[in-house]
């Protein structure tokens, strides 16, 4: 039977007591293009992020690869910098304190994340002094993972501290709320400058002495390098703000400050290769004695992983290191890199699970003779999505600093076998699977 009062077009009609919307053929027709016109248009954007394979040829050693590498993700060496490695907490908020403390002129703080917590209100409260006596002082957080930071926003905006944040999820922002910006900078006279994979919380005090207190690297910086800082700062500052920050304030002619040799790979979504993509691809590809990668997120993209088995195959150790399940702050990105560990552990590549904290560094050591440190995770988030950022460290001696790092890491990590991995548990196997399905979002 057929209701009364529906409309001729959209009649409802009950057949054994289900209700049926009869529509025009024209309209279903219509909807069911429509579907499929959306379909192609996710397929392609998903094709544009799948180029072809990456392939080069005659990479030489890495001293003959280094200027390919420094112009393909669009940087320049910078020599004469003074860099400083920063582990843990311990090493890493006091001298940021004590350089923001002695600004004279701007601090520019960019982060992902932002938690309310004691080192967060002591930082803002630094900040506030420092404005009210005049320096300039600007904060860049994550729409995302800042948002934290308004427990302390009236504190720094009446104190004249501009705060803003990238990509704060609301309606307009739709089409950006997966591009996040997970760089950490901190840029203090356009004369110092701090990266790597520091959060503003209380996780990342400490010295990595157990679960509550994060295991994390970082550098400071000084020396022209630091120009190229304030200039990823001022890319995001810019996109947010429209305010370009020009003249000796913010960058000062560059003064020699030491003698490592610098660059810098930074990065947003173009729907291109990145460059911090490029730097690791490049980076395992020169390598002829050794990788070391410590990562939180290991999830390579196929071009990655047959770049590490190749280096294998000729020769080159590989050793990575991850944080393990029971240590990591996000268990299913850990199951999701497991899908891979089969295949690279059969190549031999060796990896090791660190179990007494979060492993939050993203460092890269090959050859003892060349370093990268920065906010890059190992995964496509970080390639394809995030704005990024990352730099490569041309000096023996801080690359064996960052291999004693390793070394005594190793106190607290777990080799992972082949036989042994290929044995776990049917459920462990099901958990990696469908942690993968959506590793690309993780």
């Amino acid at each position: 039977m057929t209701e009364k009062n529906s409309p001729e077009r959209f009649r409802v009609t009950k057949i054994d007591g289900t209700r049926f919307i009869r529509t025009p053929l024209m309209l279903f027709i219509g909807v069911v293009v429509l579907m499929l016109l959306l379909m192609l248009l996710l397929w392609s954007a998903k094709w544009r992020m799948d180029p072809d394979p990456l392939r080069v040829s005659n990479t030489g050693d890495l001293n003959a690869l280094l200027p390919s590498v420094v112009g393909l993700t669009q940087g320049t060496m910078d020599a004469g910098n003074r860099i400083e490695l920063t582990q843990n907490g311990v090493g890493f908020f006091p001298k940021l304190l004590r350089d923001i403390a002695a600004a004279k002129l701007s601090v520019h703080v960019e982060t992902y994340i932002w938690y309310e917590s004691k080192i967060a209100t002591e930082l803002a409260q630094l900040l506030a002094q420092k404005a009210r006596s005049g320096v300039e002082v600007r904060v860049l957080v994550d729409g995302s993972g800042g948002r934290q930071i308004s427990k302390v926003e009236d504190l720094l905006t009446e104190a004249g501290v501009k705060v803003e944040r990238f990509h704060p999820i609301r309606f307009s922002n739709l089409a950006r709320l997966n591009n996040r910006d997970h760089r950490k900078i901190m840029v203090i006279d356009g004369r110092i400058a701090y990266l790597g994979g520091y959060g503003i919380a209380d996780e990342w005090t400490g010295d990595g002495q157990d679960k509550k207190h994060f295991r994390d690297t970082g550098v400071r910086v000084e020396g022209p390098i630091v120009s190229r800082l304030q200039g990823a700062f001022s890319e995001n500052w810019i996109e947010e703000t429209g305010e370009i920050l020009a003249g000796d304030k913010y960058f000062p002619a560059p003064v020699t400050a030491g003698t490592i040799p610098a660059h810098l790979a930074y990065t947003s979504p173009s729907g291109s290769i990145s460059s911090v993509q490029i730097l690791f691809y490049l980076s395992i590809k020169a390598a002829k004695k050794e990788i070391i990668i410590q990562n939180p997120y290991l999830l390579p993209d196929f071009d990655a992983i047959e770049a590490l088995e190749e280096a294998v195959d000729r020769g080159v150790k590989v050793l990575i290191m991850v944080p393990s399940t029971e240590a990591t702050d996000s268990p299913v990105v850990q199951h999701a890199s497991h899908h891979h560990f089969g295949s690279m552990l059969k190549r031999g590549v060796r990896i090791f699970e660190y179990d007494r904290t979060l492993l939050h560094q993203k460092v890269f050591i090959i050859d003892g003779i060349w370093s990268g440190v920065g906010s890059t995770n190992f995964d496509s988030r970080s390639f394809e999505l995030n704005d990024e950022i990352t730099m490569g460290i041309v000096d023996p001696a801080i690359a064996a600093q960052l291999r004693q790092a390793f070394d005594a890491d190793m106190k607290y990590a777990k080799e992972r076998k082949y036989d042994e991995w290929q044995g776990r548990s049917l459920w462990h196997k099901l958990k990696d699977g469908l942690a993968y399905m959506a590793s690309e979002q993780l």
